[in-house]
This record gives C-alpha cells, sequence and structure tokens, in this order.
C-alpha cells in the first residue's frame, strides 16, 4: 500500500487573496504553507518578477512543497517555523521590502486527518501531536513527566477547559499504571473525567487543543512572527492573519490594537500626536467564512481573517 492521500481546503481564500492586494511583481511570504492552497492562489497573481517564500515546520508540507512548486523560479520553500521569519527574510534579501504576509494558524486537514500524526481523537494513533516529528518532546512524553500543576494549567490556559483538574488527576493516576502513548487512550480518560458535555463537541477536543499548544509552542511564536512582521514588511504591505480559536486572536487583535494606536500621552500635555506614529493601519474589520464555504467546510467555522497595513 502506498502512503495516505490527504486533502485541503484553504480557508478564507478569496478573502485572504483580497486581503493581501498582490501585486504582479510583488514579494510575499506564506508563513504556514500546509498544503499550498494559499500559496497556490498567491503565484496565480504573481507575474514573472513576482516571489512567493514559503515555510513549514513540518516536513511532510515541505516536501508536497517541493514536489508541486519546486520547478517554479518565483517560490522558495523554507524547512522552518514561522517565528524565524525575520532570519529568513535577510538570508533571502527581502527583509523589510515584503509587500505581503500570510499566517494561517493551528492544524492543516492532512496533519488532523493522518493518524500517524497524533493531532485527532477520532482515529487511534500515536500521542505525537508535533508539528515538526524531528525535533522536541511529544505529547506522550510531556504527559509522562509533566506534574499534575502543569498539565492542569496548560488544560486550563490552552484549552479553557473548566475539568482541567480531574482531567490532569486522571492522567497521574492512569500513568502510575501505564504510560499514555495513544489518541484514543486519552481521547477516553477524558470522557471519563469530564462529568459534563458541550452539545456538540467531544469532550476531549480542549484537552487535545491544550496539549498541541504546548507541545509546539504555538502561542509564544505566534506573538514572536508577528513582532518580527513589523521588520519584513515593506512600508504599504499587507499582513493577514487566520485564526482558528479565541486564544490566537485575542493574540491577534491586541497586537494589531497596539501598533495601529498612537502613543498614549499624559493629561495636559500640549502635544499632538501624528498618525505617522502608528506602525500599522488596521483594514476594515474581522471576516469570517461565508455560508457557502462553511457548507462546503465546517472546519472553517471559527475562522477568523484580521488585516493590517504597514504605514510608511
Amino acid at each position: 500500500m502506498g502512503e495516505p492521500v490527504f486533502h485541503h481546503r484553504p480557508v478564507l481564500l478569496e478573502e485572504s487573496l483580497e486581503a493581501l492586494a498582490i501585486r504582479e511583481d510583488g514579494t510575499y511570504i506564506d508563513c504556514t504553507y500546509g498544503r499550498g492552497g494559499h500559496s497556490a492562489a498567491i503565484l496565480a497573481e504573481l507575474g514573472e518578477r513576482g516571489c512567493l517564500i514559503a515555510l513549514d515546520r513540518d516536513a511532510d508540507a515541505v516536501a508536497s512543497a517541493a514536489e508541486r512548486f519546486g520547478e517554479d523560479p518565483r517560490f522558495v520553500i523554507e524547512h522552518a517555523s514561522f517565528d524565524r521569519l525575520a532570519e529568513i527574510a535577510e538570508r533571502q534579501g527581502v527583509a523589510g521590502a515584503v509587500n505581503g504576509i500570510l499566517l494561517d494558524l493551528g492544524v492543516s486537514s492532512p496533519q488532523l486527518d493522518d493518524a500517524r500524526r497524533g493531532f485527532s481523537f477520532m482515529n487511534d494513533g500515536p500521542l505525537d501531536m508535533r508539528m515538526d516529528m524531528n525535533s522536541g518532546m511529544n505529547a506522550a512524553e510531556w504527559l509522562g513527566e509533566a506534574s499534575e500543576a502543569e498539565i492542569r494549567d496548560v488544560l486550563r490556559s490552552y484549552g479553557e477547559e473548566r475539568f482541567a483538574g480531574r482531567i490532569a488527576h486522571a492522567v497521574v493516576l492512569a500513568r502510575q499504571e501505564a504510560p499514555l502513548m495513544t489518541t484514543l487512550q486519552l481521547a477516553r480518560l477524558v470522557e471519563r473525567a469530564v462529568p459534563r458535555r458541550e452539545k456538540g463537541k467531544h469532550p476531549a477536543t480542549r484537552t487535545f487543543q491544550a496539549i498541541r499548544i504546548r507541545i509546539n509552542r504555538e502561542l509564544e511564536q505566534l506573538e514572536s512572527v508577528l513582532d518580527q512582521s513589523l521588520d519584513v514588511l515593506a512600508p504599504g504591505g499587507r499582513l493577514a492573519v487566520i485564526s482558528f480559536h479565541s486564544l490566537e486572536d485575542r493574540i491577534v487583535k491586541r497586537f494589531l490594537r497596539k501598533h495601529s494606536s498612537p502613543p498614549k500621552l499624559p493629561k495636559g500635555v500640549p502635544v499632538m500626536v501624528s498618525e505617522e506614529t502608528t506602525v500599522l493601519n488596521l483594514v476594515g474589520k474581522s471576516i469570517a467564512p461565508s455560508a457557502q464555504e462553511l457548507a462546503a467546510n465546517p472546519r472553517a467555522r471559527s475562522s477568523r481573517l484580521r488585516i493590517a497595513e504597514r504605514t510608511a
């Protein structure tokens, strides 16, 4: 049997292209290549002088990109997490000259659908959850070593799980008998530990989200790449960020508000604050997927797109 084939629908595709305001001769960075849906659409808008640099920390995604677009002279793929954005832009000679940066956060459909990756409780697989399977501690290792207090805090902070204490205690008790090694082991443990369920949501959803975020340092990396984007974008360059849960969206919203608002001055100081002191201008309000997109791709239901433009 060959390798499994997975399909991926890019979220908010048309809205993302409009957000980036693509120029034929522009330079763009897709910080989360995934399976190339957004990258393919950007390349279709670029002329011969245009350039697209794509990043992904997942080796499978990088291999897919090389196979699909490796012969295109306008395309570069980098095997890297997006918190290396500034370093890669400098090495590629585009620091301060990028016309658009796209961040499509979260987990891609191929990662969710491949049981071997351990991101989903829908099929049994090893409890891994690493975006880059060649580095770092996997979920099974972390659950085997973390204290009950640490597990509880991660589930509460990153999963907003109200039964975090019960689940953490259940994990510690279970691992005294045998290590948690598979996704279904963990999912069933959570089902037993949670006394009440949210309608329409599997009780392990928040636990899996929280552990994945912790293993991959997703929120720390998001804060880092947002800060780096300010030095990478050219004047007039666009930043477009698609988030999938409230923790991500809160960080993005706070960052955009901070850099699009003039500095606060003490009361009574007779100084006029110029708009030129802001680094970003917000472009419209957050964008949610259309009813048509949700019908075709239910996984897009929680996505939000926020856009800002670098000032001169």
